[in-house]
């Protein structure tokens, strides 16, 4: 194979000429214009009434086969016989091509073949296009791994005597790598469940950088749809396209919103083009979400991940319904909606407003906007909600969800933080335009377990080594947090809670936190990080942004601050006395118009390394009862969200399954 070597050279050369003869549509700034004006949608209309396989009883397996040559499809159906189990196959078949699938599979007789989808697709973006309509169709949603297989030829190896073999040699060996028998196919799934492999594929067809080609440019415009345009590539990826994958990272190709206009008509381009750019990208997000990219051979050299005991626990933000005190403040029907719903963007590109996605503009009133959460949740394996919970003197506000949840049956873990700041008009607790205030003066803070006590005996309260957890934002805002925790820890026992696990939040001095040289007396058993606070902060640079002239805000790296945490977290000590905490992003614009902060580049593959190196960190340095907290399930005003959105969709969600799902 050391003959592609040759070719991506010579490509290497003429990639300018390349790019001029085959330039595609998918240039960012063409992606904005379309953003702005139009509903994205990704796949053919003539989609919406196909079938779909039953979520019942879905396996964990799903193939994809793309037809363009029928004569192939047999061989290639026939090789199936060797996914080692129950499996889904969905098949796109270029429009013209005639082919009878099923007739295919009835002489075949696949024993574990479960269910099967054939669609038709326009001759246009090879067979990458295909993929990508079927990942935003939700045609992969709820499966574990994938085996992506088309029938390919690579007529244009004939003309490049220095390329080893034929196309239909390539294929095979391919085809051949990745399902060598049901004992070799077992080996690569099991790969993919326990270590950290995302897509799996012959090592002779493993390349680098070598095959940039004429792709390089427009692999970085495709990068800047989800602020990745300053990575530092170092490409690894599986050329010739068929491969197995960790399902996260091809459902991730959906974050890219790809649609049919970024990829250009069919001309017979072997580099420069779309689909060339997206089989390089596939290789570089799965190594952003801290995957890797393996050959067959190489995998039993991947180390077991232990981190399936991981519970992982999202803030939750209980300000999505309307209430008395909001309508006073802010005008009647103001619901967190109102602010995130006006945002506009401060640069070109920006994702504002941040819109929801599948659960849309909630109501938390409705019961069955939380449990739909609920379930979201639990597919996810997230372990439960720490609510923010808003207590004045004795006064409760949006306390309404929790008291909702407890009196439901949902078996949904839960705890919470108390957010012991004045509320205040600039939203952050501080300043001196107070709409309500903490008054320890006339209701101490002693007295504040004692609402909290019938909700903390429910078999539901989230306990780490057996004691109840409660979080005090900020702790040094008490008058004497020692004498309060002390009694609370009394109480607590009286009345039947048991221990506590109380945590301070890791927010600084100057929002009156502890830090872990104040622990030892504090009367915490710990703190709990809350980023952005007290992690690293790194500028981005600003130029080529086209930032707002009026813009007098702040942006940061996700990234910076995504890489500084990863480093802290492979320390011998891990975070030390902070259980450690995601950020799935920042961006307060909904709140802040032009002085944001703004922490560019979120995104959930970035997120995923993050969220793996932190529940690595916790198992290694707290086997017992392993803890990674997330900020948050919906803020949506401060853009920290893990739940549906409409530029993610799921994929933060499918980060934390690949972290929590059993390794079986």
């Amino acid at each position: 194979m050391r003959g592609r070597i040759t070719l991506g050279q010579k490509l290497l050369r003429d990639g300018a000429a390349a790019v001029n003869a085959h330039r595609t549509p998918s240039d960012f700034r063409s992606f904005v214009s379309r953003r702005a004006t139009t509903r994205f949608v990704g796949f053919p209309e003539s989609w919406r009434d196909a079938e779909r396989p039953s979520p019942d009883g879905r396996p964990a397996v799903v193939v994809v086969v793309h037809v363009f040559y029928a004569d192939l499809l047999p061989g290639i159906l026939a090789e199936l016989r060797h996914v080692p189990e129950s499996f889904d196959l969905v098949v796109t078949v270029t429009e013209g091509v005639e082919v009878d699938v099923a007739a295919a599979l009835r002489e075949l007789g696949l024993d574990l073949l479960r269910e099967t989808v054939v669609l038709r697709v326009e001759n246009r973006g090879r067979d990458i296009l295909p993929l990508v309509s079927v990942v935003n169709a939700g045609l992969l949603d709820g499966y574990d791994a994938v085996l992506k297989v088309h029938t390919k030829r690579s007529a244009w190896r004939a003309d490049h005597e220095q390329l080893a073999g034929s196309g239909g040699a390539w294929r095979d060996e391919l085809v051949g790598a990745v399902l060598p028998s049901r004992e070799g196919a077992a080996r690569v799934l099991r790969a993919l469940r326990t270590t950290r492999a995302g897509l799996v594929t012959s090592g002779a067809s493993i390349v680098g950088a070598e095959h940039w080609g004429a792709d390089r440019e427009l692999v970085v415009d495709l990068l800047r749809r989800l602020e990745l345009d300053d990575l530092v590539i170092d490409l690894r990826f599986p050329a010739g396209s068929i491969w197995w994958g960790d399902a996260f990272v091809v459902r991730g190709l959906r974050a890219l919103r790809l649609e049919r206009d970024d990829f250009p008509d069919e001309d017979g381009a072997v580099d420069g083009t779309t689909a060339h750019a997206v089989e390089r990208l596939l290789g570089i997000l799965a190594i952003e979400s801290g995957m890797t990219v393996s050959a067959v051979d190489e995998l039993e050299g991947l180390a077991v991940e232990e981190t399936h005991d991981v519970r992982v626990v999202p803030f939750y933000l209980p300000q999505f319904h309307t209430f008395p005190e909001n309508d006073r403040w802010w005008g009647t029907g103001f619901t967190e909606w109102t602010n995130v719903s006006r945002a506009v963007p401060d640069y070109e590109g920006h994702a504002q407003p941040m819109l929801p996605g599948q659960l849309g503009f909630y109501d938390l009133h409705r019961d069955e906007v939380r449990n739909a959460q609920h379930d979201l949740a639990r597919r996810a394996g997230v372990a439960g909600f720490m609510y923010y919970h808003y207590w004045f003197a004795g006064g409760r506000l949006m306390d309404m969800p929790l008291e909702r949840l407890a009196a439901s049956d949902l078996a949904e873990g839960f705890c919470v933080m108390w957010a012991n700041e004045d509320w205040t008009r600039t939203w952050d607790g501080r300043g001196d335009s107070v709409l309500i205030a903490q008054d320890y003066d006339a209701v101490p803070a002693e007295d504040f377990i004692e609402h909290l006590l019938p909700l903390m005996r429910d078999d539901r309260w989230l306990r780490i080594g057996g004691s109840a957890v409660l979080a005090v934002y900020r702790p040094a805002h008490l008058p004497d947090h020692r004498a309060a925790f002390a009694h609370w820890r009394r109480r607590a026992e009286e009345a039947g809670v048991g221990s506590l696990h109380l945590l301070g939040v890791d927010v600084g001095t100057v929002y009156e936190g502890l830090g872990s040289a104040d622990l030892a007396g504090s009367g915490l058993d710990g703190l709990m990080g809350f980023p952005p606070h007290n992690h690293e902060w790194h500028w981005q640079e600003r130029s080529g942004l086209g930032v707002r002239p009026e813009f007098e805000g702040r942006i940061l790296s996700y990234r910076g601050m995504a890489d500084g945490a990863v480093s802290r977290l492979r320390l011998p000590q891990g975070t030390g006395d902070v259980v450690p905490t995601v950020m799935a992003g920042f961006d307060n614009t909904a709140r802040r118009q032009l002085a944001p902060d703004i922490w560019y580049g979120a995104n959930p593959f970035t997120f995923r390394r993050w969220l793996a190196e932190a529940a690595e960190s916790v198992t290694r340095t707290n086997a017992g009862d392993p803890v990674v907290f997330v900020n948050a399930w919906n803020e949506w005003a401060e853009g920290a969200v893990l739940e549906p959105t409409d530029r993610w969709g799921s994929t933060y969600l499918d980060a934390v399954a690949t972290v929590t799902r059993p390794r079986r």
